[in-house]
């Protein structure tokens, strides 16, 4: 048999094996890992260089101690806690309907659901202002009660909570509803009541989801700037988180201070996502990222 009778047989027979021809086309290889490399350069070396220099420069060490410093971090982690605790107390059980039950209506739920993710922060700051502020459209409730949230610290967990919890809504509604109904009602079998049921078997089934929505969550609520600035406002030591300490710093002419607290909120956010990995959480990311 000649060569060119062979040859379409040899191709044939590489597709057929499941592996590619890259023997010849090595420039193809090459061109991918180049275009490749290029914009992960791109995504790394802003963030190297904010944490090189606020290292090199000792504008972190110097910048860590100070008060306004401070007292930013200590409110960006205590709002965040409770923003938190918000976000699981009314976020498990939306994500338990959303995952377990069909209903008229429920697509336009989960797109409300959704929809903080898409919207702009400051968007979500200002609808929240026309609901929740002092001519918004329960303000006559609120002075009722004598609660004022507009400007607040209160207003800082609500906006936090606002962007941040459909993050752990969509992945404890895909956790929740990837579990084996079989296993529960085997436990039902076995005279398991609905809460046994959810606290022994749906939730440590879930378990890597639902941790991976509250690292998200949480990150995500350490970030939050638009929201916050619109309907907290900026005032040190009640409303002004890290995000906000670092546009203050830099409209004021403060760089070093600026770049050091970016730096933070950058190592901080950094320590989440290798927490997700290493705790093996990102699987579950990945299949959320899958489901979107």
């Amino acid at each position: 048999m000649s060569n060119a009778a062979r040859q379409p047989i040899t191709a044939v027979g590489r597709i057929g094996s499941g592996r590619p021809d890259v023997g010849g086309t090595p420039w193809r290889r090459g061109s991918v890992s180049l275009v490749a490399g290029i914009f992960a350069l791109f995504l790394a070396l802003p963030i190297v260089t904010l944490i090189a220099r606020s290292i090199l420069d000792g504008s972190l060490a110097a910048t860590a101690g100070v008060a306004a410093v401070l007292s930013a971090l200590v409110l960006s982690l205590a709002t965040t806690a409770v923003s938190l605790v918000l976000t699981v107390v009314f976020g498990l059980p939306l994500a338990l309907v959303l995952a377990r039950n069909t209903f008229r209506g429920k697509w336009l739920v989960e797109a409300i659901v959704d929809l903080p993710i898409v919207l702009p922060p400051s968007v979500a700051g200002l609808a929240l202002l026309l609901v929740l502020g002092r001519r918004g459209l329960l303000a006559g409730p609120l002075q009722l009660a004598g609660v004022d949230i507009a400007f607040t610290t209160i207003a800082v967990v609500l906006a936090q909570t606002f962007v941040s919890a459909p993050f752990f809504v969509r992945a404890a509604r895909a956790g929740i509803a990837g579990v084996d109904r079989d296993l529960e009602d085997a436990a039902r079998v076995d005279g398991a009541s609905e809460r046994q049921l959810f606290r022994h078997v749906t939730v440590p089934l879930a378990a890597a989801a639902l941790a991976a929505g509250l690292v998200m969550s949480w990150a995500r609520s350490l970030g939050e700037f638009g929201a916050t600035i619109m309907f907290a406002g900026n005032v040190q030591g009640r409303t002004q988180t890290l995000p906000l300490l670092v546009y203050s710093e830099f409209q004021g002419g403060q760089l070093d201070a600026s770049i050091a607290a970016a730096a933070i909120l950058v190592l901080a956010a950094l320590g989440v996502l290798v927490a997700v990995r290493v705790f093996h959480w990102g699987l579950a990311l990945d299949r959320l990222t899958e489901a979107r």
